[in-house]
Parts: structure tokens; C-alpha cells; sequence
């Protein structure tokens, strides 16, 4: 088998057992790995309450890891939400994704609950489970050094340990396995830690001439592309680049989108933090893109989200902070961006905003559940029930809504309310076509046409997560160019049409799942706010309420296109 190794690692840590399993070969072509191959096997497992000891966690990578294609060293890590409920999945770089390939495998699945706590240790040749108890209560930050010699580390910090259901798992202590709580659910099972060493078992190429011709055409169309490769793009300055592009366009997330502009956000833009602290490059293996970025100090800068809710979202100008909170976050094993807006929606009800200092000790609180953080820890939309505001979490599904208001982008709208594990902007990505495509492909406030670009994208996105390869290579390089990069890699006949019906089935499934635990359309809709209230215009920009009857007209028109692909499917 070329590409894939047709492995996979099941650990079961109530016996303290591990042992490798083959993945058929059929399976993986129809479901390539990463998110497609994660969902498919939670098919048995979906109605299990989040932390139930048998829900497993998946760890899986594509079948171009291991391989030269551009940006390949990704995994998603996949399973049901404890925040949202919802089936879940998140994808992550680094080093970790290309040493789990090199030691032979395509996942892991972890089942049971450790009697207390372990990490897990491999390598080409073994797999085995040891005692944690020294790590335990750690950050995750420090685990990585302490762990580091071992070989790549992904770790859950003391939010994770205390199943604060917006946990993240932190890979190299850096990168996030961000949205959704996965690292409560490590936490659950007493696991903290995961360390990958690699080892000589590279992926075989099918055809190498292929391989190579669609490897050149990705770079040259990364290398063309000013978005990704340009010298205001993201090879410069990371997705900081985006916070002026966002707030030029009053669409802002300001105060827990009460408002959409926050004239002070110039002070963390990717220019002003280029200029206070310095930028180095940094990024995942086999990338050219290499948008992480950190200061001449060693501190990495934080990503779009986290800069854009940790200020505007929290009325917070102050950069020094923002850099602090994103550590923090990072260290303590918490999403910046569910953190951030429970926060913001902690100030709106108090009535006041939490000053920096302040967000740093809620950040800290949140971690350890202690005093009002507690409450927070299980999320906005938790919280704000809990105290008889729940109009106040910015939230679908349960999961907070990252930094684009959707009275800025009526594409973004649908998206957050058809995303299967909630408000998300990775699901689909209409901001490429309404705000950074020159010249600009469709309006932004208008709902015309958005259900079925809505859909593409999703369908393009899920073969993404499945190749396990960054989105934003997608700013340059198209799913055909990915296309024959498999086809090269595997030896077999896939096409770019071939790979979105395979995106259309993940998709499908996915909602299957989330029907089969409750979720139906009343949950697609965004909160009251957005229909009620309007933005912040000015400078020329106007930004009004969002129609409800329109939203609810092209939801409407989603939900057939998604049924006629499932029709002819099924006819088939």
C-alpha cells in the first residue's frame, strides 16, 4: 500500500493494553484519514456521553503526511464535544503529525480511563503506557521541555486535568488542538500526555512524476498567491495581518459583539507587533508558508482569534496582555478563543469589562474552576443559563463564535449556523471570497448564492481535514493540485470532483451523528443579538441587522442542496 500504512495504534487504558490493529485498505481510500477516517469510526460510539469511559479519542493523519506535499504535517483529533455535544473534530500541525507517520501509523484510538495518571510513549518499535504522576498538575509548557528528549509531546494542562470542557490538547506546547474541550476529554482519562519519537517508516510513492508535477504546481500558485506568500500576506506577518483587514471593514467583534469596530485595535495589528517585539518565522514541518511567528524574545504571537477577542471582544487595547493571555492559555491548556468570549460575556453581565489584569487572573481561574471561573470553565452558553441571561453567549451549538461578526459577512452568518460542531470559521471559509479575493468574488452583505458556496466550501474543507493539510494553502493552491498530489502519492485515479463527493459524504455523516443526539435546525440559528441589533457603522459602511427572513431563506435553500446530494447518492 502506498501513502497510508494500514495501521493503527488502539490503546485501551483501563487494561493498561496496547496493540496494533490493520485499517482496511478499502476504508482508507473512501475515507482518506484524518477527520474522514476519525468520523467514520465514532459510528459506534456516538451516543456516548462525551466522558464515558468508551468514548474513544482519535488521533489521525492524512495520507499525504509523510510525504514532501505542502503543508502535510497535520492531524485532526477526533471525537464528541464536551462543550457542544456535537461530533467533533480538530486539526492541528507541528512536528507530531510527520513522527506519528514515521512510527508507522495512520491513528490512534484511546479508550478507557487510566487508574491514575499516564502518558503514553512511542516509537517504530513499541508502544507503552507510564506513570504521570510527576507531571500531573503541570503546565503544558513545561511538560513539553520535560518530555521533549522522549521525542514530538502532545499534552493537556491543568484545565484538561480538570475537565474544564473548553480544554484544549497543546502540541509542542504551542500548537493548539483547539475548539470543542478534547483536552478534557485526555483529562477524563486520566492521560496526560502523548510523546511520538518517530522512527524510519516513511510513506512509499506511487508515482513519483506525478507526485513532483503537482508538487511544483502548488508552489508556484503559494508562491503567485499575495494572500499566503505576499509581502502583506501570511508568510509575513501570521493571520495577525488580518486584524487591520477585519476592523477596516467595521466587522470588528467589539465588546461581546454589542459592537463591530474597536478603533484601538491598531495597537496588536500585525504591523504594530512586527514593530514592538520583532517577528521571526516559524511554522510546521514541509510547509513554505511558515505563518507562526514569534518575538525576537521567544514569545509566540498570537494568532488572529486570540488577538481579536482577548482586545476588541474584552474592550482590551493593551497588546503586552493579549501576548500574556495567549501564553497563559497555551501553558494551562485552554482555547483562546472559547476562553476569550466567556469572558466577554462574564463582563457584559457584570456590566463592566474586565481591565488586563483581570483577564489574565479570570484566565487562571477559569483553569483551575476556582471562584467565579468555575462557572465559566463549562462555557458561555452554560454560564449564561446558569444565571438567567442566556441571550448573552455569542454561541452556536454551544460553541463560541470566533472573530468575524456575521453582520459583516452574511456568508460567515450561514456558515456559523450550518457548521456540524458549531459556530465556527473552519468549517467553511466564505472570508476568502467576500473580503480577500481581489477583486472581491460576491457581496458581503448579501445573502444571494451564499447557501451553495456555503456547501462547496464545507465539502472542500472536510477532504481538507481529511488529506490533513492546512486550509490556508487553499488561499493559493486548489483542490486539483491536491488531487494529483494523492493521485501521485497513492498510485490511484483521484480527481478534485471525486474528492468534494467524498467531502459531501463526511459532511453527511456528521449530520447523521449530531441528528442522532438531538440537533436539528432550530439549532442553526444565530443568536437574537444578530437579528436585533446593528453594528457599528461609520466611514462609509453601513451594517444593519441581519435580515431574519433572509437568513432563514438561504438556510432553507442549504438544507435542499445538502438533501439533493444525499438523494443522489442514495440512488446510486
Amino acid at each position: 500500500m502506498h501513502a497510508w500504512h494500514g495501521k493503527m495504534l488502539v490503546v485501551d487504558l483501563s487494561a493498561g493494553r496496547t496493540r496494533s490493529e490493520p485499517i482496511d485498505e478499502v476504508m482508507l481510500r473512501t475515507w482518506l484519514g484524518g477527520r474522514g477516517l476519525g468520523v467514520h469510526l465514532m459510528k459506534d460510539f456516538i451516543s456516548l456521553d462525551p466522558f464515558d469511559e468508551q468514548m474513544p479519542l482519535f488521533f489521525s493523519v492524512g495520507p499525504l503526511c509523510g510525504t514532501a506535499a505542502p503543508t502535510s504535517s497535520r492531524m485532526s483529533v477526533i471525537s464528541r464535544s464536551p462543550l457542544t455535544g456535537t461530533i467533533f473534530d480538530s486539526s492541528v500541525g507541528g512536528k507530531f503529525p510527520l513522527k506519528l507517520k514515521q512510527a508507522g501509523y495512520d491513528a490512534i484510538m484511546i479508550t478507557g480511563k487510566a487508574q491514575d495518571p499516564v502518558y503514553l510513549e512511542i516509537n517504530e518499535h513499541r508502544a507503552v503506557i507510564k506513570d504521570a504522576s510527576w507531571l500531573w498538575g503541570k503546565g503544558c509548557i513545561e511538560v513539553n521541555k520535560l518530555l521533549d528528549d522522549a521525542g514530538e509531546v502532545a499534552s493537556i494542562g491543568p484545565a484538561g486535568e480538570r475537565l474544564v470542557r473548553m480544554a484544549n490538547i497543546m502540541v509542542g506546547g504551542a500548537n493548539s488542538v483547539g475548539r470543542g474541550g478534547m483536552g478534557s476529554l485526555m483529562g477524563a482519562k486520566n492521560l496526560k500526555a502523548i510523546v511520538v519519537d518517530g522512527g524510519s517508516k516513511k510513506p512509499t510513492i506511487a508515482d513519483h512524476a506525478l507526485f513532483q508535477k503537482a508538487y511544483d504546481d502548488v508552489m508556484r500558485l503559494l508562491r503567485a498567491s499575495p494572500v499566503v506568500m505576499g509581502e502583506l500576506g501570511l508568510s509575513e506577518y501570521g493571520t495577525s495581518a488580518l486584524v487591520d483587514i477585519v476592523e477596516q471593514r467595521r466587522m470588528a467583534p467589539t465588546e461581546n459583539f454589542r459592537k463591530t469596530h474597536f478603533a484601538a485595535s491598531h495597537a496588536y495589528s500585525g504591523p504594530a507587533l512586527k514593530k514592538a517585539f520583532g517577528f521571526k518565522k516559524e511554522g510546521c514541518a514541509v510547509c513554505p508558508i511558515q505563518c507562526k511567528k514569534i518575538t525576537n524574545c521567544g514569545r509566540p504571537i498570537p494568532e488572529y482569534e486570540t488577538l481579536s477577542h482577548f482586545g476588541a471582544l474584552n474592550a482590551n487595547p493593551d497588546a503586552e496582555s493579549i501576548i500574556k493571555a495567549n501564553i497563559l492559555c497555551n501553558n494551562l491548556g485552554l482555547d483562546t478563543i472559547s476562553t476569550a468570549a466567556t469572558i466577554a460575556a462574564y463582563g457584559e453581565a457584570r456590566g463592566e469589562f474586565l481591565i488586563s489584569d483581570d483577564i489574565l487572573d479570570m484566565v487562571r481561574k477559569i483553569a483551575y474552576r476556582e471562584g467565579d471561573g468555575d462557572k465559566l470553565a463549562e462555557g458561555s452558553k452554560r454560564y449564561c443559563e446558569s444565571i438567567g441571561k442566556p441571550g448573552l453567549s455569542m454561541s452556536v451549538k454551544g460553541l463560541e463564535m470566533p472573530a468575524y461578526d456575521p453582520r459583516g459577512s452574511y456568508g460567515m452568518a450561514l456558515a456559523y449556523g450550518t457548521s456540524n460542531r458549531g459556530a465556527c470559521h473552519l468549517r467553511a471559509y466564505p472570508i476568502s471570497q467576500e473580503i480577500l479575493r481581489k477583486p472581491v468574488a460576491t457581496d458581503r452583505f448579501s445573502f444571494d448564492g451564499k447557501a451553495r458556496l456555503i456547501k462547496i466550501s464545507e465539502d472542500t474543507n472536510a477532504v481538507v481535514d481529511s488529506l490533513s493539510v492546512c486550509k490556508f494553502a487553499f488561499l493559493g493552491a486548489s483542490i486539483e493540485e491536491y488531487a494529483q498530489l494523492l493521485a501521485g502519492a497513492t498510485g490511484m485515479a483521484y480527481t478534485g470532483q471525486g474528492l468534494l463527493k467524498m467531502g459531501e459524504e463526511i459532511i453527511a455523516r456528521e449530520r447523521e451523528y449530531n441528528r442522532s443526539n438531538g440537533f436539528g435546525e432550530k439549532d442553526d440559528l444565530l443568536p437574537e443579538r444578530f437579528f436585533t441589533d446593528e453594528g457599528s457603522s461609520g466611514e462609509g459602511i453601513d451594517v444593519p441587522a441581519l435580515d431574519r427572513a433572509r437568513y432563514t431563506e438561504e438556510m432553507e435553500r442549504y438544507y435542499r442542496i445538502r438533501q439533493q446530494g444525499t438523494n443522489k447518492d442514495q440512488s446510486k
